[in-house]
This record gives C-alpha cells, sequence and structure tokens, in this order.
C-alpha cells in the first residue's frame, strides 16, 4: 500500500483587492446578507396598515378632469429678430404648491423607502477628530460595522458643507454624519424608537405637527394645503434632543465609550407625493407606534 500526498492548493495568481477604506481584503464576489427571520413591522404594514391606509385616503375619482395647461410667458419676444436664435426658456415659477396628489389605488398606498439619520456637530467645525463620537454612534444605532458588510445603502457618510457660511462654516468643511437605513434594519430601528427610546422622554406628549389650514367643509386633509415645498413631499421629519440619545440601547449598554451626547434628526422618506403627502406620510409612520400631537 503506498501512501499519496494531497496536492498543493493551486497558487492564487492575482492577488485580492485591498479595501481603502476597511484596510481589509476585498472578496471577489459581493456578500449578500439574506434576511433570517420575519419582520414583524413589514408584517404589520402589509397585513393590517396597508388596508387601513386605503381605506383613510381613498378617493372615489374614475375620470379625473384635466386641467387647463398654464400660459407660461416667454423671457425673449419670438417675433424679435434679435432673439431669433436665442434660446428662449419659459418663465412663470414652479406650482410647486399645486402638484395633484396620485389617486389612491391598491399598488399606489404610501410605502416607507428609507430612514435617515442625521447628527450635525458643530466641535467638528474646528477639529474633524470630533467627529469620531458622531460616527461611533451612528454605527451603533445603525448595526454598521467596519469588518463586516454594509447593512445600509452607503454606511456612515461625513457631511461637507455645501456653500460658505462667514465666520462660521467653510465649504467642503465636514460638519456632522449621516447614515440611510432600509429593509428590515429600518423597521428594526422604528421598533427600538417606538419602544424604548420615545416612551422614556420627559415631557413627550408627541411629535408636533402645524395647525390646521384648510377649513372645517374641505374635503382634503387637515394640512393637505401646502405652505411650504416640504408639503407636497412624503418626507416626516423631527429631531431628538441629546438626552434621547442614552435611552438607545445600543448607546446604553456602553454610554461611557462616548465624549458626549449629541442630537440628531430622523427622517422618514415615502413615496407619497401632491397635495396632502405629510398627510399621508404621517398616518403611515404613526401605523408604525410613533405619536404625532397637533400644535394649537
Amino acid at each position: 500500500m503506498t501512501l499519496t500526498r494531497f496536492g498543493r492548493p493551486p497558487p492564487i495568481r492575482k492577488p485580492l483587492r485591498i479595501d481603502t477604506r476597511r484596510k481589509l481584503p476585498r472578496p471577489p464576489l459581493n456578500l449578500h446578507i439574506r434576511q433570517l427571520s420575519p419582520c414583524r413591522l413589514s408584517d404589520h404594514y402589509h397585513s393590517t396598515l396597508s388596508d387601513n391606509l386605503m381605506y383613510m385616503s381613498y378617493s372615489h375619482k374614475t375620470n379625473p378632469i384635466p386641467s387647463s395647461p398654464r400660459e407660461i410667458r416667454l423671457r425673449w419676444d419670438p417675433s424679435n429678430p434679435y432673439s431669433k436664435y436665442r434660446k428662449n426658456p419659459p418663465v412663470g415659477g414652479s406650482q410647486w404648491s399645486k402638484i395633484p396628489s396620485n389617486l389612491i389605488t391598491p399598488t399606489t398606498i404610501p410605502k416607507l423607502l428609507s430612514i435617515q439619520l442625521h447628527i450635525m456637530s458643530k466641535d467638528a467645525l474646528t477639529s474633524r477628530s470630533n467627529l469620531l463620537g458622531v460616527i461611533a454612534a451612528l454605527r451603533a444605532l445603525s448595526g454598521e460595522s467596519p469588518s463586516l458588510s454594509s447593512k445600509s445603502i452607503n454606511g456612515v457618510e461625513i457631511i461637507l458643507g455645501k456653500k460658505q457660511v462667514g465666520g462660521w462654516i467653510r465649504q467642503g468643511m465636514p460638519s456632522g454624519a449621516k447614515v440611510t437605513l432600509k429593509g428590515p434594519p429600518m423597521y428594526d430601528l422604528i421598533s427600538t424608537l417606538s419602544e424604548f427610546v420615545l416612551p422614556r422622554l420627559r415631557d413627550f406628549h408627541g411629535i408636533p405637527i402645524p395647525p390646521t389650514t384648510s377649513p372645517h367643509t374641505s374635503y382634503l386633509p387637515s394640512s393637505a394645503n401646502a405652505v411650504k415645498p416640504s408639503d407636497v413631499t412624503g418626507v416626516v421629519s423631527f429631531g431628538l434632543p441629546p438626552a434621547a440619545m442614552a435611552f438607545w440601547p445600543q448607546i446604553e449598554v456602553n454610554q461611557d465609550a462616548y465624549p458626549k451626547m449629541y442630537g440628531m434628526h430622523i427622517h422618514f422618506i415615502t413615496d407619497a407625493v401632491g397635495l396632502g403627502a405629510q398627510e399621508r406620510a404621517r398616518a403611515l409612520v404613526s401605523g408604525f407606534q410613533i405619536p404625532f400631537v397637533r400644535m394649537s
């Protein structure tokens, strides 16, 4: 009986690429982490919340009357021979306050697309090293890890100044960080926010929303009259004070590791557009146990 040795592994002819951000070898294939267990809030949306939104926002309009096109004047007189070949863009302004909403059908029910956490740090304007606490906090809240595949869209991103403000911020200067979540991590964040953070806030009665602007005889929702461009977009935004950061379980277990507590802005991004989009987006977010209160 002759003993044979196992052959040597084939040599690696092409070395693995190195990720410049994480300083680790990059695998030749993209690793996708699948959902290992059913998401409770996702099932709640498809089984209960979508039917309630359909009932609350349904409008029986089979043949909507098309609106007449608006007459928009031109910048230059087309009959003038001196402006014959000149670019003539129309002038009239955007009608963001009159964007019609889509008809509510079973396929156009408002959906939650993503959640964005944004932290602004004034200390980062003097030294970039002050952003380390902000980045560490967002990584703890979003589950982002430098050694694993990203659970968010682009990971934790550093926010740079877009324009120069005299004596305060310059263009391109880092001023904060943000992270955008999608899928199951997004619903996990909602569950933690509604069950652990908001109930422990002192003197918290709900997220304030502006007072009603529509008359009681109007068929539109109470805040459907657009008074600013954000009213026709399905984005619900609110802020949390620095004291609320200590109530997140990911921060509370190791609170001494952070130099200070930071306030944050939370943006719920939905696909609702048009008149009454803010009301439909708030109705969707309130279905995930996020309370709202009307300002008097």
